[in-house]
């Protein structure tokens, strides 16, 4: 797996870059500013990036604004936001497939970061629940979500963290197919009606966050 670093740190650029090394993973670029992470995308076309949402030159939310400018030259190109700040102005338009957004001080693990690393290099979503309670805390939240019943709010709560039916089911201590069945009502109640072009689980988390 190849991947582009965006980070004014260059310590945490550094870092980074050891770190996925050791996860036999390759830096094939370490940039510090969002006009350089577009140029590197575009140069050396790797399998991800990995974000700040801070840097040059204002520090508010270039990472965010350039990351957006990659997924409209590459639609669905992989990005794992890791920031010690949750931007609520862009994280909604860039939360969807391939996506990751981590908050710093709560990556723990280090063999969990670089799953995650890969589940978003392979077109996953995972998002920090930290992330997810900052977004609904700033963000109204729509009058379909309402309509859900408790446990299957905390059904998709869990989808939104990037969770499989199989991981939400060990969560709420019940069965597969009792997620399946929540999983359904959930699409129903929001009005996700199956369709070929969308994907389902995707649409029902953004309306959790409140797109």
């Amino acid at each position: 797996m190849r991947v582009v670093i965006a980070e004014d740190s260059v310590l945490l650029r550094e870092g980074l870059a050891r770190l996925l090394a050791d996860g036999g993973i390759e830096t094939v670029a370490a940039v510090s500013d969002g006009p350089a992470l577009v140029s590197a995308v575009l140069e050396h076309e790797p399998d991800l990036a990995i974000v700040d949402v801070r840097m040059p030159p204002t520090h508010t939310d270039e990472g965010l604004r350039a990351a957006l400018q990659v997924r409209v030259a590459r639609p669905d190109f992989p990005i794992l936001v890791l920031s010690q700040y949750v931007e609520e102005r862009y994280a909604g338009d860039l939360i969807g497939r391939a996506v990751g957004y981590l908050l710093k001080e709560r990556v723990a693990d280090v063999a969990e970061f670089l799953e995650t690393v890969r589940q978003v290099a392979a077109g996953g979503t995972v998002i920090d629940p930290e992330v997810v309670v900052q977004l609904l805390s700033r963000q109204r939240r729509g009058a379909p979500l309402d309509s859900l019943s408790p446990r299957e709010r905390e059904v998709l709560a869990l989808m939104a963290e990037g969770r499989s039916n199989t991981a939400i089911a060990a969560r709420l201590v019940v069965t597969e197919g009792a997620v399946e069945k929540h999983i359904s009502g959930i699409f129903a109640k929001l009005a996700l009606g199956p369709a070929p072009e969308d994907h389902r689980r995707v649409l029902a988390v953004l309306t959790y966050l409140g797109r």
